[in-house]
């Protein structure tokens, strides 16, 4: 049905503010179970999952840990533009409003029942959204239409009115009153454009209301409680610790040596962070084994454990980038549990699987070159759910992508030649070692400095090795030796200092590293894809001849 005299962009306002609705019911519902899935949520990580690599990555490169929320926000957009458009198209034909959220709650069911962890019951919040949708839609066009016939009958002047007030004039007072009430309660219906707005802004409230219901129940039906209440043996043995007082530089924006929890940077592919129960989680070892293993939780606890510090790098991580940090990690040896299950000869790959289905895979000789481990505390406390509680892979020396799995759920031995996992479907490196690599943190890039002695200073890594040597040069003057500070271990990274004597003007600093008694990191810049960014970290900073002038070395 057509609503005459209705503005074109009542059915879009419609269509939008039933979709907020929409949104916001789909948010509540799903708070109400842990069987149940965000229809926004399912959306962005089917997106995600089946997104061609030539698109996904550069958008993940660009936004590092801000993608997740941008892209939730751009599936929110997007789903409100085609809410629009659907409105307004039904403004024209009814039947297009019932197709369209139709079609958009079944692609979020379908998303839904996509995710490995769940069931069927997942697609109830994607369908409760669809009919609250379509529901606030129809009757929104409705009052549209009402409004719009009633505007479009008193636009004209009709005759038989004329007659009919002249007539009222005649019965005098009464009459006159009477007319002027019933135009009255024709005019207080609204216009199109009054009623639209109304309408839209009072299911856009509605909607929000309810998705910020949904989150704060989904806030208090997370694992928080069982962690706080969880009890972690102390370890049988602790290495690299304490870490040397020595090995933190006192300058000013140098992060700490040992990473903070909340800094600690968070690269993966859950948009909602899996909420794992430690009393009925297990972990299974399976595949090329001579005995397949459950280990529950609890008794995985009871097992001896080493507490050591670690350095974990995203593959992603730029030269001169942030997605590098050092923490000390607790957890059970991996050598030890493998060594439980007996590993076939024949297996050369170790794959770990997330409770979400997300895979890792490397080499299993890493399990037992290195302090591999099934970590279950990070810097003394049980690991925060964004890091993987209740147990994760933490594998000093190997990008995350291919050996750091959170939420673990699987540990499945296999071969290179038979499985791919996660990001080698995706062109990434099969085998992942990390590079050495250096960076400057203080002076910040493209900061103002006073003129006199500078203190640059910054990180840098080698795992497994150890950083051994780091240089800096000013502009094209000769590399000079920077001091280092005490090593944590060669698992981790090394802080450094160099002290400049900055003369006024425009100046490019470099940092190289070198591994303990091994090779300088190359010159040539490289992406971080397929197997990690390589090159010189370089900034420039402006010395100013009057200290007055200068912002400081932190700017």
């Amino acid at each position: 049905m057509t609503a005459a005299g209705a503005p074109r962009w009542a059915g879009v306002t419609a269509g939008v503010g039933a979709g907020v609705l929409a949104v916001g019911v789909g948010e509540l519902v799903a708070a109400l179970g842990e069987a149940l899935a965000s229809p926004v949520v399912a959306l962005a990580d089917t997106v995600i999952r089946y997104l061609p690599p030539g698109v996904k990555q550069p958008a993940v490169d660009l936004l590092g840990q801000s993608d997740k929320p941008v892209f939730i926000a751009t599936i929110v957009v997007v789903t409100l533009a085609l809410a629009g458009w659907i409105g307004a198209r039904a403004m024209r034909d009814r039947r297009a409003g019932v197709v369209g959220f139709s079609v958009l709650a079944l692609l979020a069911a379908l998303a839904a029942w996509d995710d490995p962890q769940l069931g069927i019951a997942a697609v109830v919040p994607a369908l409760a959204a669809g009919a609250a949708g379509l529901g606030a839609l129809h009757w929104l066009l409705g009052e549209v239409e009402t409004a719009a016939e009633h505007a479009t009958a008193g636009a004209g002047v009709d005759p038989a009115k004329v007659q009919e007030a002249a007539a009222l004039l005649e019965d005098g007072d009464r009459g006159v009153s009477e007319f002027l009430a019933e135009g009255e309660r024709t005019r207080s219906r609204g216009t199109p454009r009054r009623t639209v707005l109304r309408g839209a802004g009072w299911l856009a409230v509605a909607g929000i209301a309810a998705g910020v219901a949904g989150r704060w129940l989904q806030q208090r039906m997370t694992v928080a409680a069982e962690r706080l209440s969880l009890v972690i043996p102390d370890p049988a043995e602790r290495i690299d610790l304490p870490v040397p007082a020595d090995a933190h530089p006192e300058v000013e924006g140098l992060p700490p040596a040992i990473t903070p929890n909340d800094r600690f940077y968070r690269i993966d592919t859950a948009f909602s962070v899996p909420q794992v129960d430690p009393s009925t989680h297990e972990i299974r070892v399976h595949g090329m084994v001579d005995r397949e293993l459950v280990i529950p939780f609890a008794e995985l606890l009871d097992r001896p454990m080493i507490e050591l510090p670690v350095m974990l790098s995203c593959v992603s991580n730029e030269v001169g980038g942030d997605l590098v940090d050092t923490a000390v990690w607790q957890g059970v040896l991996l050598r030890d549990v493998l060594d439980d299950a007996g590993v076939a000869a024949d297996a050369d790959q170790l794959v770990g699987r997330s409770v979400d289905g997300w895979t890792c895979g490397f080499p299993v000789e890493a399990a037992y070159d290195r302090p591999a481990m099934l970590a279950v505390r990070m810097n003394g406390e049980p690991l925060p759910p964004a890091h993987g509680f209740p147990v994760r892979l933490v594998t000093p020396g190997l990008y995350g992508y291919v050996s750091a799995t959170k939420w673990l759920s699987e540990l499945e031995l296999t071969r290179f030649d038979q499985f791919d996992q996660y990001w080698v479907r995706r062109g990434w490196a099969e085998r992942a070692p990390i590079k050495t690599q250096s960076r400057i943190d203080v002076p910040r890039g493209d900061s103002r400095v006073a003129a006199g002695t500078v203190a640059v200073a910054g990180v840098a890594w080698a795992p497994t090795s150890g950083v051994g040597r780091v240089e800096v040069r000013v502009d094209d003057g000769p590399w000079e030796e920077a001091q280092l500070a005490a090593p944590i271990n060669g698992i981790s990274w090394r802080q450094w200092v160099y002290e400049w004597e900055a003369e006024p003007g425009r100046h490019f600093l470099a940092v190289r590293a070198s591994e303990e008694g091994g090779e300088t990191q190359p010159e040539e810049r490289m992406p971080p894809k397929p197997d990690g960014a390589t090159g010189w970290h370089t900034i420039s900073v402006t010395v100013d001849d009057d200290p007055g002038e200068s912002l400081g070395a932190g700017s």
